[in-house]
């Protein structure tokens, strides 16, 4: 028994020997016509971190090594990874099923905006709504064969990334965080959920870790020192990757030109998944 333990089993997600209670099963498969391999939750512990950058860049750097990806964008109210990819054309929907939209490098990408009229229209549903949808994309989308997804949640700790804790086969998530440090606390929050809910953490991305001068390339910490070292050893988890404030970068995702990137920084995560998923 953990000694942060609250007697109350329901709430838990790890399985030892003093559980009270039978865990319930809550996890739901795939559309009949999708055989995913793999699947990596990428998590944040608030918002504005970055944390559907690293998706996109997870799932880009997959395919270039000749991988099927695929992005579920479960941030309803927040949803991003379209205009990353440039992509403004609507899902289809058949008799059997909703079928993902392609990016022009062959990432399967679904989100809410693929949905709705228009791009711009807000989503003004409750949680049980919205854990709903982000299910469904799971369950009836078609998404045929697919190496590796990678779940875009949104920040927080509620309904949805509960939902996709308990609804789907994650692998394993990754915690995108930055160097402020008030966000150390929060990064913490999302760490012990995955924690409570048995989920594998691979590891800690930071964002905007630095900025490099282009005329000196002398490094200049904006938001400070990083404490991140500090939280991956008291949770004993990884420091994977620090990625820079890049201007190049930023316009490159403004533009919808993602996958015409080049940056090394997440290459040792992406070599990692490659030898340790597929």
């Amino acid at each position: 028994m953990s000694e942060s333990c609250n007697q109350d089993c329901s709430s838990c997600g790890k399985d030892c020997s003093d559980r009270k209670e039978e865990r319930i099963d809550f996890l739901v498969k795939p559309h009949e016509l999708s055989k995913i391999k793999r699947v990596i939750g990428v998590l944040s512990g608030k918002g504005g971190v970055g944390k559907s950058l690293v998706t996109s860049l997870l799932a880009v750097l997959m395919r270039r090594k000749g991988y099927r990806s695929a992005i579920l964008d479960a941030d309803i109210t927040g949803p991003s990874i379209p205009k990353a990819f440039g992509l403004k054309q609507k899902a289809a929907v058949s008799e059997k099923g909703i079928i993902p939209v392609k990016s022009r490098s062959g990432i399967d990408i679904i989100s809410i905006n693929m949905l709705l009229p228009n791009e711009t229209d807000p989503v003004v549903w409750r949680g049980p709504m919205i854990a709903g949808v982000v299910k469904q994309f799971w369950t009836d989308v078609i998404w045929g064969d697919v190496d590796l997804m990678f779940i875009d949640m949104p920040p927080g700790t509620g309904d949805v990334p509960l939902t996709v804790f308990q609804s789907m086969a994650l692998d394993g998530i990754i915690v995108v965080t930055s160097p402020q440090e008030l966000v150390g606390m929060i990064v913490a929050k999302a760490v012990k959920m995955a924690e409570m809910m048995n989920i594998p953490i691979l590891g800690i991305v930071e964002n905007m870790s630095y900025f490099k001068c282009p005329e000196c390339e002398k490094e200049y910490k904006l938001f400070g020192d990083s404490h991140l070292e500090e939280i991956a050893q008291q949770y004993g988890i990884k420091l994977l990757a620090r990625i820079p404030i890049d201007p190049q970068l930023a316009q490159a995702v403004d533009k919808g030109q993602i996958e015409d990137f080049s940056g090394n920084w997440l290459d040792s995560i992406a070599d990692n998944l490659e030898k340790s998923y597929v």
